[in-house]
């Protein structure tokens, strides 16, 4: 794939990502969007669970396996290597797309903050977890993680770098910002519906999973240097240090 080729296909696949995560916001809020994640008509109930699982399951899929080191060694044999992350990228919209497009809605109620004093709370942590989404990936590298920084080094026939391992921002505070800021998001509502915890309940399951996987790469890739980072600042929780090997062996003594 040429150079010019590679950077139109991965500004494409950013930009149709960005809308992506706009639409993000106001499907899991309930607003702006023309279709959210309570709105319409609720159908039986089995069969919206059973869908919405299995929308949830392709999303959780896609999202692991393509981000396996062992996929990744495969899938460059076949795309090139400064299109992965694009094309990991572009996957990962369309199976939020198709979350988007065949989800069903299952409005009963679990909880109501709507017109209480609550409400603007409720949505202040909404916009706040966004928010540490979004700023989170300028602390690391935004244009690699989304891949734009691969495509512009193959259009100047630059050599391919890594990412680099630093600690910035909210990085020096917890380990996975991002999947905390998602995870404020998700259960920050004034109004959570079935359908909503549903979603909220899943996505927390799979980042709690793919954490531990992430972690096992991170460890292989950056060694030491990661395992001293995790010793040192939590995964998801300001302040709740995870103990030491020598922290563990003297509360057993």
């Amino acid at each position: 794939m040429g150079g010019i080729i590679a950077f139109i296909y991965g500004i494409i696949s950013y930009v149709i990502f960005f809308g992506t995560f706009l639409y993000a916001m106001g499907f899991v809020g309930n607003f702006v969007v023309p279709k959210s994640i309570d709105s319409g008509a609720g159908g039986a109930l089995l069969p919206s669970l059973l869908i919405n699982a299995g929308l949830l399951t392709i999303f959780a899929l896609q999202h692991s396996v393509m981000a396996r080191p062992a996929f990744k060694k495969v899938w460059t044999k076949l795309i090139p290597k400064s299109v992965e992350r694009s094309t990991y990228v572009l996957f990962a919209s369309a199976a939020l797309i198709l979350v988007y497009w065949q989800w069903r809605p299952i409005p009963i109620t679990i909880w109501n903050l709507e017109n209480t004093t609550l409400e603007p709370v409720m949505y202040g942590l909404y916009f706040l977890g966004w928010g540490i989404v979004l700023t989170g990936t300028y602390m690391i590298s935004h244009a690699h993680l989304f891949g734009l920084k691969q495509v512009h080094q193959r259009l100047k026939n630059e050599k391919l770098t890594s990412p680099k391992f630093q600690v910035k921002g909210f990085y020096k505070v917890i380990r996975h910002p991002l999947m905390a800021g998602f995870l404020i998001a998700f259960w920050a509502t004034p109004h959570m519906t079935v359908g909503r915890l549903l979603f909220a309940g899943a996505t927390t399951g799979y980042i709690l999973i793919a954490l531990q996987l992430e972690e096992h790469d991170l460890i292989s890739y950056f060694g030491d240097r990661y395992r001293m980072y995790r010793e040192q600042v939590p995964m998801l929780i300001p302040g709740l240090k995870r103990k030491t090997r020598r922290e563990e062996q003297q509360d057993i003594a």
